[in-house]
C-alpha cells in the first residue's frame, strides 16, 4: 500500500506587495500555489497511489470566486480518472464556516465531517482512517479524545489539523500532545496546519508535512509532501519535494571585501549547495550583507549598487532561474572609531555624535519616534511588513542609524572633506 500525504496547500494564496519589486516574476509566483498541487497530482498518479491525504487549509481563505474551487476540482478529478481516492480534513483557513461558497466534489473525494470524527473503512486494503475537520476558524479545544477506537487488524490513520503544544508562528487550534496522540493507538498521525516539516515520532509515526508552497520569504527551503510506503505493517515514508518557487534566505559576510566584482563569485558559491537536485524550479532569494567592508561607503554614495551587483550575479547563474527578492544591508564601514573621534573636523564630530546617540538607547528610541514615527505609521500594511525597522527594536535602530553615519561619510568624502 501506497499513499501521499500533503497539508495546508493554501491554493490562491494572495502574495501582497508584489508588485512593489520592480521586475518581480508577479504571475509565477501566484501560480506557485496552483503548480506545486498540479505537481502533487503528477506523482500520485504516476506512482499509483492508493489514496492522497490532505490535512487542512486546501484553501487560504474565503474564495473571491469560482476559479480556485474549479482549479482543485479539476485537480480531484485527475486523481479519480487514475482511480486515487482523496480524503480531507478542513483546517481554520478552509473551515466550514469560512468557505461560503460551494461546489460539489468528485465521487472520489471524502471530507469529514466536522459535527464528530468518524472512520473511513478501506477493507480492501485493511485501512482505517479516521478525521474530523473544523467547523470553524477557532477550535479550541483537543479533538482527538473524540476520535474513534483504532480498527483491529487494520493499518489505523488518524488526519488531525492542529498545533500540538504550540509552534512559533501558528494559532493554538485544535491543542493536543504526543502522549493523547499514541494513547489512540494508530499506526500513523498525518498532522497538518504546521508549515515547517517535523516529524514528531517514528513509532507511531507522526508527521507534520509542511507546506506544499513556500509563499514568501520566511517560509524557506523545499517543501512538498510525505510519500508513504506500506509493506506488512512496516512503514517507510520519504520526503517529495513539490514547490514550484522556493524561497530561500542567504547570509553573506563582506568582511575584507573592498572589490565590487567579488560579489559575484561569493553569491554564486552560497547558492551553489542550495540548487543541487533543484534547478528545475526558480529560486526567490532574499540576501543579507553582514561585515565590516568599504563596499558599505560604495553603497552609501550610490544606494542601490550592491543589489545591483547581486541581481547582476542571478542572471549569470546558468543552472537555475533565480529571483532577488530583496537585499538588507547590516554593513559597517572599516573605521578606527576611537581614532576618528579624536579629529577635530566634521568626521570627528559625525563620529562622536553617533557614538552618543548609540550608547544612549532611550534618546535613539525618542529620535526615531519623533522622526520616523509619523512617517512609518502612514505606511500602507503591503510595504510595511517586514521591510521597515521596528521603533521598539534597539539593534535594528543602530543599524539604520550606522547606515545613515555611511552615507554622511560618503558625502564628505565626494566634496574632499571625507577620511
Amino acid at each position: 500500500m501506497r499513499f501521499i500525504h500533503a497539508s495546508d496547500l493554501h491554493i490562491d494564496s494572495p502574495l501582497r506587495g508584489l508588485n512593489r519589486y520592480e521586475g518581480a516574476p508577479v504571475e509565477r509566483l501566484r501560480a506557485a500555489t496552483r503548480r506545486s498541487l498540479e505537481r502533487l497530482v503528477d506523482k500520485a498518479t504516476s506512482e499509483q497511489v492508493d489514496f492522497v491525504l490532505l490535512a487542512g487549509d486546501i484553501y487560504d481563505r474565503d474564495w473571491q470566486d469560482f476559479h480556485t474551487g474549479l482549479f482543485f476540482r479539476e485537480q480531484m478529478v485527475r486523481l479519480g480518472r487514475a482511480n486515487i481516492r482523496v480524503f480531507i480534513i478542513q483546517g481554520n483557513h478552509d473551515a466550514q464556516g469560512v468557505i461560503s461558497k460551494q461546489l460539489a466534489l468528485p465521487p472520489n473525494v471524502t471530507v469529514f465531517s466536522s459535527r464528530s470524527a468518524q472512520t473511513i473503512r478501506l477493507d480492501e486494503l485493511s485501512v482505517a482512517i479516521h478525521g474530523r475537520s473544523f467547523p470553524d476558524r477557532v477550535v479550541d479545544e483537543d479533538l482527538v479524545p473524540s476520535y474513534p477506537d483504532s480498527v483491529p487488524g487494520f493499518f489505523n490513520v488518524g488526519m488531525l489539523h492542529t498545533s500540538l503544544t504550540g509552534r512559533p508562528g501558528h494559532d493554538p487550534y485544535a491543542p493536543t500532545d504526543l502522549s493523547t496522540l499514541i494513547a489512540k493507538g494508530y499506526d500513523y498521525w498525518a498532522l497538518g496546519h504546521v508549515h515547517a516539516r517535523e516529524v514528531i515520532c517514528e513509532q507511531p509515526r507522526i508527521v507534520f508535512p509542511g507546506n506544499l508552497q513556500g509563499r514568501h520569504a520566511n517560509e524557506t527551503g523545499a517543501k512538498g509532501c510525505e510519500f508513504v510506503t506500506v509493506e506488512a505493517g512496516r512503514i517507510e515514508a520519504e520526503f517529495v519535494p513539490l514547490d514550484a518557487v522556493r524561497w530561500n534566505q542567504v547570509s553573506l559576510s563582506l568582511t575584507g571585501v573592498d572589490q565590487l566584482d567579488a560579489l559575484n563569485g561569493i553569491f554564486h558559491e552560497a547558492m551553489e549547495p542550495l540548487l543541487i537536485g533543484a534547478t528545475d524550479r526558480m529560486h526567490a532569494v532574499r540576501i543579507t550583507l553582514t561585515g565590516s567592508t568599504a563596499l558599505h561607503q560604495t553603497e552609501a554614495a550610490q544606494p542601490g549598487t550592491l543589489a545591483a551587483a547581486l541581481q547582476a550575479a542571478a542572471q549569470d547563474l546558468s543552472e537555475a532561474e533565480v529571483w532577488i527578492e530583496q537585499v538588507r544591508l547590516e554593513l559597517s564601514t572599516p573605521l578606527d572609531r576611537a581614532q576618528a573621534a579624536l579629529r577635530q573636523d566634521a568626521v570627528g564630530e559625525l563620529v562622536r555624535l553617533v557614538d552618543a546617540i548609540a550608547a544612549n538607547p532611550t534618546e535613539l528610541l525618542g529620535m526615531a519616534q519623533a522622526n520616523l514615527g509619523d512617517l512609518l505609521g502612514a505606511m500602507p500594511p503591503e510595504v510595511a511588513v517586514g521591510d521597515v525597522p521596528k521603533l521598539d527594536n534597539i539593534d535594528e535602530l543602530k543599524s539604520l542609524l550606522l547606515d545613515a553615519e555611511a552615507t554622511v561619510l560618503a558625502r564628505l568624502a565626494a566634496s574632499a572633506e571625507g577620511i
